[in-house]
């Protein structure tokens, strides 16, 4: 009989011990203007087994919690690569945005990548990329998978103005 508690003992303690190993973030200033944005952002998590994500469209975040750090990353990865971007409340989850430009002036830059469900994305990203000294416009358009900036100005400066409005985005 003891040897039969201190086992049920070991058990309960150990899986109170594999619950405690989850990891969370949560990933504030992310662009979720409408029912499409979260639902992107659902879709694009739940590609990653084991970790759930939990938005909240009127404070424009993303909670993800999944088993370890290693499954939050991916869906962290999994986030950006939807076309969306925020900042991490944990330094040890990472949102890399990939291409960030050569930081070099051009005249024509065709981005990909950037999510573009609606029209008040294309507002958003049409406000974030024209604030960019230099750019003259936009061929930004709703369900667009790449759309061409024009004028002349810093690529860089036009990937860094979409990540500050919630959203992500990479040079074609």
């Amino acid at each position: 009989m003891k040897h039969s508690l201190a086992s049920l003992f070991f058990l309960i303690a150990a899986g109170v011990s594999l619950q405690a190993a989850d990891a969370s973030v949560k990933i504030s200033n992310v662009h979720l203007c409408c029912k499409s944005c979260v639902t992107g952002v659902e879709k694009a998590v739940n590609q990653v087994d084991g970790v759930k994500a939990t938005v909240d469209k009127d404070e424009g975040t993303v909670s993800l919690t999944g088993p370890n750090h290693g499954a939050v990353q991916k869906a962290a990865d999994a986030l950006v690569a939807a076309g969306y971007y925020g900042k991490s409340s944990d330094p040890a989850v990472k949102l890399h945005a990939g291409n960030h430009g050569k930081g070099k002036k051009v005249h024509s830059l065709e981005v990909k990548g950037v999510h573009l469900c609606c029209g008040k994305c294309v507002s958003t990203v049409n406000e974030a990329v024209t604030s960019v000294a230099g750019v003259k416009g936009t061929t930004a358009a709703k369900n667009a998978e790449s759309f061409t900036v024009t004028g002349d100005f810093n690529d860089a400066e036009v990937l860094a103005a979409l990540q500050k409005a919630g959203l992500s985005g990479q040079i074609k």
